[in-house]
């Protein structure tokens, strides 16, 4: 495998899946995007929505946007009790059956971080019925360690102080690794990387890395909105259910066989339906360059693509995802192996645009 630095991509995504970036609460993962890139980008401006942008100039006029969102899913606390303890609410879309003796860090009114523990009744109390359900969100608590509201509230925690899960980065056999945060650090990287190694061509690079992508697509809707590019892929991660009892007709896409390639996602197609000229391109490079890759036929979720799609006149879009177990967890499982080939496609799919393409793919004037 050529240009294969296991090494180097390990070091950016422990560096971004480790930062804090809440939806709405980007800060973190701004700043150290922003250092990254400074050596890049001919332009790097921050929009009024918080979305980084940064741009590599081309000589014709013509824009590919590459977009990869920084927030990650979280709670918020939404009531503290006398005893100390927090009841919240979510932001994303949580699964409530991983969130019981979760660790997690509390956000204080001072922007630093302190931890906590989920609780919830203890086995002994639980009744036979309730053994067999899963517990509700409205049943869980966040614990500090507080003895009283009072205390919890000295500590600079708040109703509205936002709350993330608590894990660390770590290294598992060969080029797999776990941690928090992979969605979407994982595509910020394959993002961040390819931005990093492509020459100017004769198209403009604009690389954004969204906010608020987790609670409805905001950033790119309005990044894409500004930038009114002709061309756009997202970069996100994809369900990667290669893992016991789940038939292979399920399994969406595997580890280390290569990024995915999105067809379709969302509910019934709901989401994005990738633009034919640039599904065949993203194909095409791929078979060309010896990039192994996956076809993602995906039922529920989308990114950043569905949204840059319906900017203004319409945008062709696709997505580039990097497979990956146990999403919205935090234990997510990657292969830095996709990552690499993510990056090479990405890198391909930017040197094979040329002006006449994407004309022959845009607006079309029939009378």
């Amino acid at each position: 495998m050529q240009n294969f630095n296991k090494d180097e991509y390990k070091k950016y995504l422990r560096k971004y899946s480790q930062a804090n970036g809440p939806s709405g609460m980007e800060d973190e993962v701004r700043d150290l995007l922003i250092e990254d890139l400074k050596p890049y980008a001919d332009r790097i401006w921050i929009d009024s929505m918080g979305n980084v942008i940064s741009l590599k100039k081309g000589v014709s006029g013509k824009k590919l946007m590459i977009a990869a969102h920084m927030d990650e899913i979280s709670l918020i606390v939404k009531y503290i009790d006398d005893n100390g303890f927090l009841r919240f609410s979510p932001v994303g879309g949580w699964s409530e059956r991983i969130l019981p003796a979760t660790r997690v860090k509390v956000r204080t009114n001072k922007g630093d971080w302190i931890p906590g523990v989920i609780g919830v009744k203890p086995p002994h109390l639980i009744t036979p019925e309730e053994e067999k359900k899963v517990i509700e969100m409205n049943k869980l608590f966040i614990d500090v360690g507080a003895s009283s509201r009072q205390e919890a509230l000295s500590m600079g925690i708040e109703h509205g102080s936002r709350v993330l899960l608590d894990y660390d980065f770590a290294d598992l056999i060969g080029n797999r690794v776990t941690g928090k945060a992979f969605d979407d650090r994982a595509g910020l990287v394959v993002a961040l990387k390819t931005f990093m190694e492509v020459e100017p061509n004769d198209i403009d690079l604009y690389f954004v890395a969204t906010v608020q992508e987790e609670v409805g697509l905001k950033g790119a809707r309005t990044s894409a909105y500004q930038i009114s590019p002709d061309v756009a892929i997202a970069l996100d991660v994809t369900t990667a259910n290669d893992v016991p009892d789940v038939d292979e007709q399920d399994q969406v896409a595997k580890l280390g066989k290569g990024p995915a390639i999105k067809i379709i996602d969302g509910r019934s197609g709901s989401g994005l339906i990738t633009n034919t000229a640039v599904l065949e391109k993203m194909i095409s490079v791929a078979k060309e360059r010896g990039i192994p890759y996956q076809a993602e036929v995906l039922t529920g979720g989308t990114t950043d693509s569905s949204a840059i799609q319906l900017t203004k006149e319409g945008v062709p879009a696709g997505t580039i995802s990097i497979p990956a177990r146990y999403i919205h967890s935090p234990v997510e499982v990657i292969d830095l192996v996709d990552i690499h080939y993510s990056v090479e496609l990405l890198k391909a799919f930017y040197e094979s645009l040329k002006p006449e393409w994407i004309d022959s793919i845009k607006e079309k004037i029939i009378k």
